[in-house]
């Protein structure tokens, strides 16, 4: 739920499928990626944010879940973090979900890959696919790729 006072009650429900950084996955779920070193784009925010960062990041005008991942490595808690995703993808049929991390690239093309798992992705396809549809510079590491694949597996 929003904010009563930045609710918009003409903005749609999830994210326009055209908008920079819009992941649309196999089911057609939304969500969006972007940095967080970048301006908040244009039109609607997000209902919910899942923030990938190494330190807990400022508020944010709706509600957020934070997951402690320092840059160019991986999740504190992979169990933390494998239901934060699960949380971002039960949400994203009915709200706006934004994934963000500093640069919008490696931890948030990791996550939305590991999203893309839980959405009936291959896990061997997971970081082409998010590569394909979201950014060429997704998953910037090779642990990032395996944490993938692992995730998806239990391992």
């Amino acid at each position: 739920m929003t904010d009563p006072a930045t609710w918009d009650p003409t903005a749609p429900a999830t994210w326009d499928p055209t908008a920079p950084g819009v992941l649309r996955l196999p089911s057609g779920r939304l969500l969006r990626g972007r940095g967080l070193s970048h301006p908040l784009p244009p039109g609607a925010r997000p209902s919910f944010g899942l923030y990938l960062l190494g330190r807990r990041p400022q508020p944010f005008d709706w509600p957020s879940r934070w997951v402690r991942w320092p840059d160019f490595r991986l999740p504190a808690d992979r169990a933390d973090a494998a239901d934060a995703f699960r949380e971002a993808w039960d949400r994203s049929p009915t709200e706006r979900v934004e994934l963000a991390c500093a640069g919008g690239r490696g931890r948030t093309g990791t996550a939305l890959a590991c999203i893309a798992v839980l959405d009936g992705v291959p896990p061997t396809e997971a970081v082409a696919y998010v590569r394909e549809h979201y950014s060429r510079h997704a998953v910037e590491t090779p642990w990032q790729r395996k944490f993938v694949e692992r995730l998806a597996s239990g391992a």
